[in-house]
């Protein structure tokens, strides 16, 4: 094929036909240059399509992380939730309201001082932002998703080191340094596992008394309420943002 067409140069130049030549040497180079022009589009496409496999299978690893994400976020609000019903019963009774069962007004106690703290699952967009890689996400509804659920955690955990450093403060220290934990402790675990209080157990009302005339104490369920509610709100609003974007992943990956 080459020598065919140094054979038509070298016959055009022979027979001086110096403007169907350069015709012919442009129409040569146009050739040349579509041949790469398309070999480049052809490479271009190579490219992305490895590009979106790549990118398919991050947001599969993301639906991945979020699913399971969204199950431990309806059983941390459980818990949240279980921690202001104990202390909101437990404000009762700093009010006024008798105490007729000292292992279960010990048993809401144990439960709002247990510290739980919910753990993110998101090893994946870790992993796309700390490799600078999120941009690899064309959607950018996904995207901004990602990073606003991001962003309400880092919420979270400002709300939840208030809420540790509160309790500490205002709850444990009274706590401790007022009564005896070991039959408490025995108390809620039996309780926690029997859902039945242990008949052979009697707790300190003495103590009891006095931590119901602590202030202290009592501001420790105060707070405990205020902060676990915006706590509970955020992680409700992470659940629902978190629905959201496994829909907008599934209809990413369809369009593949």
């Amino acid at each position: 094929m080459i020598k065919f067409f140094r054979r038509i140069r070298q016959n055009l130049l022979s027979d001086n036909k110096f403007s169907k030549y350069l015709l012919y040497a442009i129409g040569e180079i146009v050739l040349v240059v579509i041949g790469i022009l398309i070999a480049l589009q052809i490479n271009n496409n190579n490219e992305l399509n490895k590009q979106r496999t790549k990118e398919v299978q991050f947001l599969k690893n993301l639906k991945s992380d979020l699913i399971f994400e969204e199950s431990e976020l309806e059983r941390y609000i459980d818990i949240r939730e279980s921690i202001v019903n104990s202390a909101q019963i437990a404000l009762e009774h700093f009010k006024g309201k008798p105490v007729e069962n000292v292992q279960m007004f010990n048993f809401h106690t144990f439960n709002v001082g247990i510290w739980q703290e919910f753990q993110r699952n998101n090893n994946t967009f870790l992993e796309l932002l700390n490799s600078g890689n999120l941009t690899i996400i064309s959607n950018d509804s996904i995207k901004n998703g990602l990073l606003n659920l991001d962003l309400i955690h880092k919420a979270i955990i400002s709300y939840r080191e208030h809420l540790r450093n509160d309790l500490e403060q205002y709850f444990y220290n009274p706590w401790f340094t007022t009564v005896d934990l070991d039959p408490l402790a025995q108390s809620f675990v039996f309780y926690a596992n029997k859902g039945e209080f242990d008949k052979n157990l009697e707790l300190s009302r003495e103590e009891l008394n006095e931590l119901l005339n602590n202030k202290v104490f009592k501001n420790g369920f105060v707070l405990s309420v205020f902060t676990n509610s915006l706590i509970i709100d955020d992680y409700k609003k992470m659940k629902d943002l978190n629905k959201k974007v496994v829909e907008l992943i599934d209809k990413e990956i369809a369009e593949d």
